[in-house]
């Protein structure tokens, strides 16, 4: 089994709140990132796909056609958008990573897996020191 993963790069704005609880309880849990007018992340993106190399290739999958389906199907979607507000996967939900990371797996998914690799992991990085993973 090879694995292949392609690195993208964008930017976007969203902050952690619980509608149900007051400003001071958000503030209390979600400290700064409850901030009422958001804060920005500038997020790397690993996409990981596995599979049996093509005879005819040598790919496991096409890193350029990879990058363009994350580009097509995910990024233009939320480079430079407020996560909260304008994203549609993320209607409703905490715009936490975890619940990122599960959204652009399950857009990408369809995408991907159509061509004969399995999607195997996101790896979404937050902040230098904050990443999650996500394996389906």
């Amino acid at each position: 089994m090879i694995y292949l993963t392609r690195v993208e790069h964008f930017n976007a704005a969203h902050k952690l709140y619980n509608p149900e609880w007051s400003a001071e309880k958000n503030f209390e849990v979600f400290s700064k990132c409850s901030n009422p007018n958001w804060h920005g992340h500038n997020y790397e993106l690993h996409v990981t796909v596995k599979g049996e190399p093509n005879p005819q290739t040598g790919f496991v999958y096409n890193a350029k056609e990879l990058s363009q389906i994350i580009k097509d199907v995910v990024l233009e979607k939320i480079d430079h958008r407020n996560l909260n507000l304008d994203v549609d996967f993320m209607e409703g939900k905490f715009t936490s990573a975890e619940n990122l990371a599960i959204g652009i797996w399950d857009q990408l998914k369809p995408h991907i897996e159509k061509d004969g690799v399995l999607l195997h992991c996101i790896k979404l990085l937050e902040t230098r020191n904050i990443y999650v993973e996500y394996y389906g």
